[in-house]
Parts: structure tokens; sequence; C-alpha cells
């Protein structure tokens, strides 16, 4: 028998070149769609380059002067050279919307966040829990300079104020802005929505594990646009519920 541990990319690595791995449904479907067309776009371009190459190796003038010499074009191979893209696109489409839409819908969330974005930090609130002077728990979440980072936390990703929500829970994320356009992404997660200022766009998600999951700020915001990241920490239930009373 095999004794196989799963090692999770979850840390930055020097020379790492991608994201963190999956750690909810829709950034999973998101990297296996990429895959799947991926892979059939290499069949397609070599399938092509070979009729190319083989065109060009066996219909010449050196090897048949006269070869078509009178074909000014062909019915069939043109409508196979246009009827195969328009199947392929098809093939393309139908699982792109599905996943589309997957993404857009919101499956009773169990919290519901609001995010909003500030040059240059974020700003949160819990408005499902109410503290004792009858107020909404809401922090502001800056990144952690150089010079504060500790042994283990992140340059330009770490922050003050982590997002906290337990595990295996739907949750929704109600965002804006209340100054520039700012955009909330965290790819593990596949997240990624606009914050827009006068204006309120949802997006949902569910962390299926434990971990801390970074994301930044993915639209143009000034000059301090690269040092505004995003932490959520997926945690368990206990662990929230006790987070959330040490807030209360």
């Amino acid at each position: 028998m095999f004794n196989l541990n799963l090692i999770l990319n979850d840390a930055p690595q020097p020379w790492q070149i991608g994201f963190q791995d999956s750690a909810a449904p829709g950034f999973s479907g998101i990297v296996e769609l990429h895959n799947t067309i991926f892979f059939y776009l290499i069949v397609v371009v070599v399938g092509v380059f070979w009729v190319l190459a083989s065109i060009m190796y066996y219909y010449n003038t050196k090897k048949s002067a006269i070869t078509h010499k009178y074909l000014n074009h062909g019915t069939l191979i043109e409508l196979i050279w246009t009827i195969t893209p328009a199947f392929i696109l098809i093939a393309i489409a139908f699982p792109s919307f599905r996943l589309l839409y997957l993404l857009d819908e919101v499956i009773s969330p169990t919290i519901t966040i609001k995010v909003a974005g500030h040059q240059w930090y974020w700003s949160y609130e819990y408005s499902d829990y109410i503290t004792e002077e009858g107020e909404a728990i809401e922090f502001d979440s800056y990144m952690v300079p150089d010079s504060d980072l500790e042994l283990g936390q992140f340059r330009l990703l770490d922050v003050d104020n982590k997002v906290v929500v337990p595990a295996d829970t739907h949750v929704r994320l109600i965002i804006t802005a209340t100054d520039v356009l700012h955009s909330f992404a965290v790819p593990s997660l596949g997240l990624k929505a606009d914050a827009v200022p006068g204006r309120l766009n949802q997006t949902s998600f569910l962390a299926e594990r434990t971990g801390t999951f970074y994301g930044q700020c993915s639209e143009i915001c000034g000059v301090w646009h690269g040092f505004m990241p995003i932490a959520i920490e997926s945690v368990s239930v206990m662990e929230f519920l006790n987070w959330l009373n040490s807030l209360l």
C-alpha cells in the first residue's frame, strides 16, 4: 500500500509561476476547463501544422508541376474549414457558459460580508453579527509593511486583519468602493469582482478546506495600487465562533 500525502501549493515559493492551489469548487472548475481546452487546442494546432507541412511537401512545383493547375477553389474543403471551427467553438461555449452561470449563482449564503475598497486598503463588515453596542462587526485591513513583518508572514500579501470565514460554508460578498475603481480578487477561491463607487456587486464562495488564501486589488487605483492585498483565512466552525466571541 502506498501512503500518499497531498501537498498543497499554499505558500509562495521563489520563482513560482501560477496561483495558490484551488480551495473552492469555482476555481477547480476554472482550472479544469482551462486545462481541457488547452489540451484540445494543442491537438488542433498540431493537426493544422501537420496538414500545412504535408501540403507544402507533397504539392509543390518541383514534385508535381501541373497538379491542380486549373483548380480555382474546392467547395468541400472550404465547407470543412468553415464548419469545423464553428463546431469547436460550440463545444467550448457550452461548458464555459455552464461554469459562468455556476460562478454567478449565490446559493443560500450562511454569512454575508460587506467589502469596501479604499485608497489603499479594504474594509469589511459582518452584518449578520451584532456587538453588545448594537453595531455590526467591522474592521479595516491594511498591508503589513516590510518593517513589521514577522517570521512566516509574506511580503506584499499579509495584512493586519484577515477576513475569517468557516470552512465548507457558503459565504456571500457584497462589494463596493468609496473613492475610485478597485477589484476584489482571490484566485484560489475563484473570486474576481469589481468594486465600483455607488454600486453593489455580489459574488460568493465556499472554502473547501482550512488555510489562508491571498489576493490583491486587480484594478489600477492609484500610486499604491500594488499595496492593498487581501487575506482570507478559512477555519473550522469552532475556531470561527471563538473568533466571533473575541470581537463581540
